[in-house]
């Protein structure tokens, strides 16, 4: 199956002479292309059957490879399914308009901040206006950068419940079962609180012709959560582009696959492998960069309460017969590791041999 660590190999030194990379995106290609490779190094196991030498090499652990964190994706979607409230959920996401694109290749980290921190204060305003809540929600905030074909469209997705924590700390659900808040007013409040965000910064262009337009802020119902999250997941650790999408490499040209988000039609996309890079890499985040914030009763700190609330909202569970004496009590036994079984012979299994060092500790 074609790699995107493949394209890396054939085209990244020619695209490294021609092009001026950040640290970051060149420590991503560098960890791509030695991805499960003797550079990491790894381990030597054997048959013990037929005496087959099976070699198994590390991942390379970065947040932008396609082949990376699929264990640690399955942990963070399942301590989020631990989080959810009963009840009903919403989608909100907030797109940075395209007029401020360029501010955001030039200053990532504070341009995807402010995004993020923004886009929930507006959230956390409007909520809070008795007229459509009177509380504070609960706020998994995850951002993205790309659209399905790999350009660049910063925007960041809210989850939220349709209820809050009012001050005395009774549960308050959403008065309006159609919407949470209505875009139309939500929009001005995030664009007024940007608009503030930049002018501190400094970087605020008062020219700019996205401060008398509308923002894009859109918000949908997400039944339970539990799909939203099914979704956001596949993406917290690495870009929107598996390896199974791509299609070809032939001639410098890549072929990938894509989902139109307007049509939902399957569409193929041909670049040239040095643009095909460049849209992969404008993705690369800053070392250090969360791109996943819990605010409210889903951050960290606020844990224990969290439980509370789950077990005053959570529906009574129905009573169950209790065991019969004359039954024996089913005792669990300790799980065991089962031995890998030998691809080769497929009658055997891998034994440990040796470890392999890697050649060296991590790319520059």
């Amino acid at each position: 199956m074609l790699e995107v660590a493949d394209i890396f190999r054939l085209h990244g030194e020619s695209f490294r002479a021609t092009h001026a990379l950040g640290r970051g995106q060149l420590r991503a290609m560098a960890d791509i292309e030695h991805c499960r490779t003797a550079y990491f190094g790894g381990h030597l196991e054997r048959c013990d059957h037929c005496g087959h030498e099976h070699y198994s090499f590390h991942s390379c652990r970065n947040r932008h490879c396609p082949k990376c964190h699929g264990d640690q994706t399955q942990v963070w979607l399942d301590k989020q399914r631990t989080r959810l409230l009963p009840g009903d959920y919403y989608l909100l996401t907030f797109t940075l308009p395209s007029s401020l694109r360029r501010l955001a290749r030039a200053h990532p980290r504070q341009i995807y901040g402010l995004l993020m921190t923004q886009a929930v204060a507006a959230l956390q305003k409007l909520v809070r206006d008795p007229q459509w809540l009177g509380a504070p929600v609960p706020v998994l905030a995850v951002l993205h950068t790309w659209t399905r074909a790999l350009l660049f469209h910063p925007h960041v997705h809210l989850l939220v419940p349709a209820g809050g924590l009012a001050a005395d700390g009774t549960w308050v659900t959403a008065p309006h079962s159609a919407f949470l808040v209505p875009g139309y007013a939500l929009s001005p409040i995030f664009r007024a609180k940007f608009k503030a965000g930049l002018k501190r910064s400094g970087w605020l262009e008062p020219s700019d012709p996205c401060w008398k337009q509308k923002w894009h802020v859109h918000c949908r119902h997400a039944g339970t959560g539990r799909k939203v999250l099914d979704y956001l997941a596949r993406y917290v650790f690495r870009v929107a582009l598996v390896n199974s999408r791509l299609e070809a490499l032939h001639q410098g040209q890549v072929t990938f696959r894509y989902r139109d988000n307007r049509t939902q039609s399957l569409r193929h996309l041909t670049l040239p492998a040095h643009d095909f890079i460049d849209r992969f890499l404008q993705h690369v985040l800053p070392k250090g960069f969360v791109k996943v914030r819990t605010y409210g009763l889903w951050s960290a700190t606020q844990q224990h309460r969290l439980a509370q609330l789950q077990a005053q909202l959570a529906p009574p569970l129905p009573s169950l017969p209790s065991p019969s004496p004359a039954e024996p009590a089913q005792s669990s036994s300790p799980s065991t590791t089962q031995p890998t079984p030998c691809p080769h012979c497929r009658l055997g299994h891998l034994i440990f041999i040796r470890e392999i060092l890697p050649h060296r500790n991590r790319p520059p």
